[in-house]
């Protein structure tokens, strides 16, 4: 709910920096969320990329919400357009979410959940990479991208 415009955000999660940081140094390291599925799918195909690999970083790599965004994602690169309502389910429903709701996480707002779970809410995928020996998440819009904002533009 805070205006963040303009404003330094530093993110702390649980597994997740621990997972940017073991892949901070590939050729392109990206942070994925439903949030961001779409745009994710555009950078790596932008990329030319023949091979991905997803690491769940969750729950030892068993957390039922990352696995259903990485299971999303891998559809999203077959060229598939699946419905995301399958893949949501098993991420509102599974333990980390109940935590969230139920206020068993510190630091966490029981309508985070539904947040987490907007499909394609931003149009950039977010690309980890090495700034000055420090780990920096930066905003990566991709050539689709790009070009579609020159077309609404005219």
């Amino acid at each position: 709910e805070a205006d963040l415009a303009g404003r330094t955000v530093i993110q702390k999660t649980t597994a997740g920096t621990v997972g940017a940081l073991a892949v901070v140094e590939a050729e392109l390291a990206l942070c994925a969320s439903f949030v961001v599925a779409g745009a994710t799918a555009r950078a790596l195909a932008d990329a030319g990329a023949d091979s991905v690999t997803f690491v769940a970083t969750g729950e030892d790599g068993r957390a039922a919400e990352d696995l259903a965004c990485a299971e999303y994602l891998d559809r999203l690169l077959d060229g598939d357009r699946p419905h995301p309502d399958p893949y949501l389910h098993r991420a509102r429903t599974s333990p980390a979410a109940d935590a969230l709701r139920s206020g068993r996480r510190r630091g966490a707002h029981p309508t985070d959940v539904e947040l987490c779970v907007e499909v394609d809410r931003f149009d950039f995928a977010m690309k980890v990479g090495l700034e000055e020996g420090m780990a920096v998440l930066r905003p990566l819009r991709t050539q689709s991208d790009a070009v579609s904002a020159v077309h609404r533009a005219r």
